[in-house]
């Protein structure tokens, strides 16, 4: 695939895991001309399959202006009474606790972001895809209220599959939470090494701090010294280091003279920052200095897949972001 979507060969091999079980995506975001390129090319190479939200006769007449071929997906009017009413109930009932009534779960759903993931809470898609237009709140909001979060699982966070040549690096949490607490740390470490197993990358975590081993002290690196052994509580399978500062867990030369016993120094893959401010910093500046491929936010935690693009995302950010999504829905 990647000849025909000029996709790297990670890229490809997202695309590929995704076309061998291809899955119901929702996209409410109709309106954008990216997202209704996306779909089309997602459709033409069986990537996924697609629902879009909106009127069809808007949609197959700018599909039409746009030389798009979207006679193979679902088109889905958020003002379909049957729908709106079946929607209104079920999140009435959910929201019954915060005073939401039948009335106020039908504004609702006239909110794109609400509707698909009602689609996705009800098993009419099996995961969304949005946020071109829309803010990563809105995108995220109605999942918290009504999808959750997996068993023993604490937070949602938000990884990035950096795409460096043939190797692939998990980043987390680049995207969510602002001050994680220790516990939440944890959470996060454990969910971006699964992520990285459905995407093929063996996990190695690093619990990154400005200190390695027993160099340095400080609060920090004590939070990082309880994450770790959190981690390794939560995942004891799971190869997890802390506190590594982040040379010693990529170089190996590096690893070799800081931390020489380490089944992680010098070869993670897995890399969790103590806070959002550092993992958003960092995977940009990886990005835009390397050359990196970042494909995300993959976001992690949820019952059922919701995944948010970043409102400046290209057609094919759209088409990564659908491909892994298709592949988190294959195994929820």
């Amino acid at each position: 695939m990647s000849e025909s979507t000029g996709a790297t060969p990670f890229e490809s091999k997202l695309q590929d895991l995704a076309a061998a079980n291809p899955r119901v995506i929702v996209l409410p975001e109709s309106q954008e001309d990216r997202i209704l390129k996306a779909a089309a090319e997602v459709l033409a190479h069986g990537i996924a399959k697609i629902a879009l939200v909106g009127k069809a006769e808007a949609v197959n007449a700018r599909a039409a202006e746009l030389g798009l071929d979207l006679s193979q997906a679902q088109i889905v009017d958020k003002e379909d009474p049957a729908l709106l009413e079946r929607f209104a109930a079920e999140y009435a009932k959910l929201r019954a606790h915060k005073g939401v009534t039948v009335d106020d779960a039908k504004a609702r759903m006239a909110d794109g972001s609400y509707f698909g993931t009602m689609m996705v809470h009800l098993g009419l898609a099996d995961g969304m895809v949005s946020g071109s237009v829309n803010t990563t709140a809105n995108t995220i909001r109605p999942s918290l209220e009504f999808i959750k979060t997996k068993p023993g699982v604490s937070v949602v966070s938000g990884s990035f599959l950096m795409v460096l040549g043939d190797r692939v690096d998990v980043y987390a949490d680049c995207a969510v939470n602002p001050n994680p607490t220790p516990e939440q740390v944890a959470d996060i470490a454990v969910s971006t090494a699964q992520t990285a197993v459905k995407f093929g990358v063996e996990p190695r975590v690093a619990i990154l701090s400005y200190s390695t081993g027993n160099s340095g002290a400080g609060p920090d690196v004590d939070v990082a010294r309880e994450v770790t052994a959190l981690a390794r509580a939560k995942a004891p399978e799971v190869p997890i280091e802390g506190p590594i500062q982040f040379d010693a867990a990529f170089d190996p030369v590096v690893a070799q003279a800081k931390l020489p016993d380490s089944a992680v120094a010098g070869k993670a893959t897995v890399f969790i920052f103590p806070n959002l401010n550092a993992g958003n910093i960092a995977y940009k500046a990886v990005q835009r200095t390397s050359g990196a491929v970042a494909i995300g936010p993959v976001l992690q935690g949820l019952n059922k897949p919701v995944n948010d693009l970043s409102r400046g995302a290209l057609v094919r950010d759209i088409v990564n972001t659908i491909a892994f999504t298709c592949i988190q829905a294959q195994e929820s």
